[in-house]
C-alpha cells in the first residue's frame, strides 16, 4: 500500500473511534496529509503555498480585512520548504505547529466569511473551507474518492455544528497519526526534531495507538452511556416491566 494510501487508511480508523461527524472525519483525514509535504517531491506545492498566502494577504491587505490569515497560509509554507524530510514536521513540534497552523486558517476564514456574507448556515462553510484545504493537502488519487464520498456524507449523515476545539482535535488527530505510522517503519521518526536527533521506532507506534485506544473510549464515553441506557430502556419496555 502507498504512503498516502496507508496513512489515509489508519487516520480514517483512529478518527471513527473518536468522530461521527462526517467534517471532523474529514479534517482528520485531511490532516494525516499534511506532514509529507515536506517531501522533497513536493517543493512545486509548497512554493504554491507560500505564493497563495502572499496572494490572500496582499487581496484581504487591500480590502482592509483580516490579513493574518495569508501570513499564516506563508507561515505554513516556509516551515515545510525550511524542513527535512521526516525531520520537524514529523516530531511532537512539529504536530503541534501543523495543527495550529491549519486550524487557526480554518477557524479565522470561517469568522471572515461570516463577517462579509450573509452565509448563516455555518456547518455548510466549514464543509466549504474543508473542501478547499482538501486541494491543498490531499493526493490527487485521494482527492477524486474523498470529494464524491464527503459530499454524500455530508447530506446523509449531517450531524449539526462543530466546535472550535473539534476542529482543532479532529486535524491534530490526523497530523499525530501520520507520525505515529511512520514510527513502525524501519526509518522511525526524530520525535523531538530539532531540539534532539533521537530516533523512535515502533515501540512508540504501538504505546500511541494504545494511548488513543483509551483516550477514544474516555471521549465517547457520553455516548456511549447514553446508548446503554437506551438499551436499557428499550429491554424494559419489551419485557412491559
Amino acid at each position: 500500500m502507498s504512503t498516502y494510501k496507508g496513512h489515509s487508511v489508519f487516520a480514517l480508523i483512529v478518527s471513527i473511534m473518536f468522530f461521527h461527524s462526517p467534517l471532523l472525519i474529514a479534517l482528520t483525514l485531511i490532516g494525516a496529509n499534511i506532514p509529507d509535504f515536506d517531501h522533497k517531491f513536493k517543493k512545486d506545492n509548497v512554493y504554491k503555498l507560500i505564493i497563495l498566502g502572499l496572494i490572500v494577504f496582499i487581496s484581504l491587505y487591500i480590502l482592509k480585512l483580516p490579513y493574518y490569515i495569508g501570513l499564516i497560509i506563508v507561515f505554513l509554507g516556509v516551515t515545510f520548504n525550511f524542513s527535512e524530510h521526516r525531520s520537524f514536521t514529523h516530531s511532537i513540534f512539529g504536530v503541534l505547529t501543523l495543527t495550529a497552523a491549519v486550524s487557526l486558517i480554518l477557524i479565522w476564514s470561517f469568522q471572515l466569511i461570516v463577517a462579509v456574507t450573509d452565509i448563516n448556515d455555518y456547518y455548510l462553510i466549514m464543509a466549504i473551507l474543508t473542501v478547499l484545504i482538501s486541494f491543498l493537502f490531499l493526493n490527487k488519487n485521494v482527492l477524486m474518492l474523498f470529494l464524491p464520498v464527503f459530499f454524500i456524507s455530508l447530506f446523509v449523515f449531517k450531524t449539526g455544528n462543530v466546535n472550535c476545539l473539534e476542529i482543532v482535535l479532529s486535524l491534530f488527530l490526523g497530523v499525530f497519526s501520520h507520525v505515529v505510522l511512520d514510527s513502525f517503519t524501519p526509518a522511525g521518526i526524530k520525535i523531538f526534531a530539532p531540539l534532539s536527533s533521537k530516533k523512535v521506532y515502533r515501540n512508540f507506534g504501538i504505546i500511541s495507538i494504545f494511548v488513543l485506544v483509551v483516550l477514544a473510549i474516555v471521549y465517547r464515553a457520553p455516548i456511549l452511556f447514553e446508548l446503554f441506557e437506551q438499551y436499557v430502556s428499550n429491554s424494559l419496555l419489551i419485557l412491559g416491566i
